[in-house]
């Protein structure tokens, strides 16, 4: 049932890659068409590759459960990297600055300090 599939799905796309090039080849054609002559067959073979892959993939899976004192890979060990820490700027020195100014940036430095702690 599987190959029947796979065969019914490669004919059909190779049917739509033959109706791109068709249309590809009219005067209204453009590259996309060609694209798509490209893309179908693709398309089609993407079943039968699925089918061995499977395939595949439960012939490891048995031959693991036949045997289970054959070494099996360590899995990758995950590494989260450090956060980075934010780089603090010394305040510049601000001659003409009215009080209220000041004080404002001041509280906001506060602020900031505070949440760079939590």
């Amino acid at each position: 049932m599987i190959a029947v599939t796979c065969l019914v799905s490669l004919a059909l796309c190779c049917g739509l890659a033959w109706w791109q090039w068709d249309r590809f080849m009219s005067a209204s054609g453009t590259f996309q068409n060609l694209g798509y002559v490209l893309q179908w067959p693709l398309f089609g073979l993407f079943p039968a590759f699925m089918f061995w892959r499977i395939k595949k993939l439960r012939e490891r899976e048995q031959a693991e459960a036949a045997d289970p004192a054959a070494p099996r890979p360590e899995p990758a060990e995950v590494t989260v990297p450090a956060p980075r820490r934010a780089l603090v700027r010394q305040p510049a020195v601000v001659t003409e600055e009215d009080a209220e100014l000041a004080a404002y940036n001041s509280y906001l430095r506060e602020l900031h300090a505070r949440d760079q702690q939590s």
